[in-house]
C-alpha cells in the first residue's frame, strides 16, 4: 500500500477518497492553533495573523529554543498534541472562517467539528500521544511566530513539515466520526456482557 501524503495547499478533491481510520502524512505548512487562537478568532472576532486557507493546524503547545547560529530563529525540541475536545465549541466556526483543511490533535472531537468538517470539506486527525520528539523531527523549518505575547504554548507557530505523521483520520470530509462510531460499537458489545455479569452479582446491594 502506498503512503498517503497530503501536501498544502490542500484542495477539496484531495480529501474525497480519505476515510476514517486511514493513516496519512502531511507535507507543507502546519500551524499551531489551540485555545487562545480559537477564542480570539471566534469569540473575540480578531483576525488571525496567519492565512490558514488550505493549510493544517495543530492543537499543540511546542517547546521551542533559539538557534545557536541564528538567535532570531527557532528550532522545535518537542511538539506533542493537546486535547482536541477543548476546541470543540469553536472548531466549526474556525473552519468556516479560515478555510483550514486539516486539524491535528489528541483524542476525538464531537458533533460540532464533525458538521464543520463535512460542510467545509476538512479532516480531523489524531497524532499518537507520547511521540512529541518524533513530531519535532518532522519539522524542517520554523518560519514564523505570531501572537508571541500569548506565551510559547499558545502562540501561533508557522512550521514547514515533511511527511508529518502518522496521522489517524478520526473525522473525514463526509461527516464520519471514528471515535463516535467506535463508542457505539463498543457499547453494543458491552451491554450483553454487563447483563450477564449482573446476573451473578445481583445480590450485591
Amino acid at each position: 500500500m502506498s503512503k498517503k501524503v497530503l501536501t498544502t495547499p490542500i484542495q477539496d478533491k484531495d480529501l474525497e477518497d480519505i476515510k476514517i481510520g486511514d493513516v496519512i502524512y502531511l507535507t507543507g505548512y502546519l500551524v499551531t492553533a489551540r485555545d487562545a487562537a480559537h477564542t480570539r478568532l471566534v469569540k473575540l472576532g480578531r483576525k488571525l495573523p496567519v492565512d490558514l486557507k488550505g493549510k493544517a493546524i495543530f492543537h499543540a503547545g511546542p517547546i521551542m529554543v533559539h538557534r545557536k547560529d541564528d538567535p532570531t530563529k527557532f528550532d522545535v525540541v518537542s511538539i506533542g498534541p493537546t486535547t482536541s475536545m477543548r476546541m470543540e465549541k469553536f472548531q466549526k466556526q474556525f473552519l468556516e472562517q479560515t478555510g483550514t483543511k486539516l486539524i491535528v490533535g489528541k483524542g476525538g472531537m464531537g458533533p460540532n467539528t464533525t458538521a464543520g468538517c463535512k460542510e467545509t470539506k476538512a479532516l480531523h486527525c489524531v497524532f499518537p500521544g507520547g511521540c512529541a520528539v518524533v513530531a519535532a523531527e518532522c519539522v524542517e523549518e520554523v518560519e514564523d511566530c505570531q501572537w508571541p505575547e500569548l506565551g510559547m504554548p499558545e502562540a501561533m507557530w508557522v512550521m514547514r513539515v515533511k511527511e508529518f505523521g502518522p496521522l489517524v483520520v478520526s473525522i473525514d470530509a463526509h461527516g464520519n466520526n471514528l471515535f463516535e462510531q467506535n463508542k457505539k460499537h463498543f457499547n453494543e458489545l458491552k451491554n450483553p456482557i454487563v447483563e450477564e455479569i449482573n446476573k451473578h452479582v445481583s445480590f450485591i446491594q
